[in-house]
């Protein structure tokens, strides 16, 4: 594992809620944001932070990710030593984000393994046994 290690949605929630300077970035498309929802961090006065780790339709990957990263988390206030959690829809596009980030010089980079919709159910269909929509967690959908 190139990266700080994998937590559940409820393990990111928490550590969100108790670590003032702590970060989440949803590196899904800007589809997913539109039609599928985002994690909805108001409660807990912070802003999401949302970065594509590839873009739709030809679902390439970024070569600029860390440099945006790193812009978006400086504006943050953010420094190496700030917790950043990547959420995808499963987790794993984050996963991959996590392990450039810690690549970056962002030492503590975590997945949130079971992503914002989670594993597949015997239907193939998702949100119904993990992920953050799964465990309750706010979201919102525009």
């Amino acid at each position: 594992m190139d990266y700080g290690g994998d937590v559940s949605a409820k393990e990111c929630w928490e550590v969100l809620k108790n670590t003032p300077d702590c970060v989440l970035v949803d590196v899904r498309t800007t589809a997913e944001w539109a039609y599928v929802g985002t994690p909805d961090l108001t409660a807990l006065g912070k802003d999401l932070l949302r970065l594509e780790w590839q873009s739709f339709p030809t679902m390439e990957t970024s070569p600029e990710f860390p440099d945006r990263l790193t812009a978006m988390l400086n504006e943050q206030g953010a420094t190496p030593e700030t917790p950043v959690f990547f959420i995808c829809r499963s987790g794993a596009r984050s996963s991959h984000a996590a392990a450039a980030a810690t690549s970056a010089g962002w030492r503590q980079s975590f997945n949130v393994a079971t992503g914002f919709e989670g594993d597949r159910d015997q239907q193939n269909h998702r949100g119904s046994i993990s992920g953050w929509k799964f465990e309750g967690l706010p979201w919102t959908q525009t």
